[in-house]
């Protein structure tokens, strides 16, 4: 793991990346990002619906192939998701678009 990877691991998507405290939060639910450019993040789905959660994500970065892009992620036919709060699920990436 080099050092970008290890300064996104475990930090929460959109989070500033010089706050002091970029970890999750106890009371909230996540999805960790598996895979493409934002892997290691956590995705903040608290709150969100069953069906928006199914749909996955276009998530902005410039670290996707398009600078100014969006990575896409989303859910596993299959996956276990479990009750939040905590880490609850995966989304994995599927993809880029400009």
């Amino acid at each position: 793991m080099d050092g970008d990877e290890q300064l996104l691991r475990g930090r929460v998507y959109g989070r500033d990346h010089d706050d002091p405290d970029p970890g999750p939060r106890p009371d909230r639910t996540y999805a960790e990002l598996v895979g493409g450019p934002l892997d290691g993040l956590l995705l903040d789905i608290h709150g969100r619906r069953a069906e928006e959660v199914e749909d996955g994500v276009a998530l902005a970065t410039e670290l996707s192939k398009w600078p100014g892009g969006r990575a896409l992620y989303g859910p596993r036919a299959g996956d276990p998701r479990g009750p939040g709060p905590g880490i609850v699920c995966r989304f994995h990436y599927t993809g880029d678009m400009p």
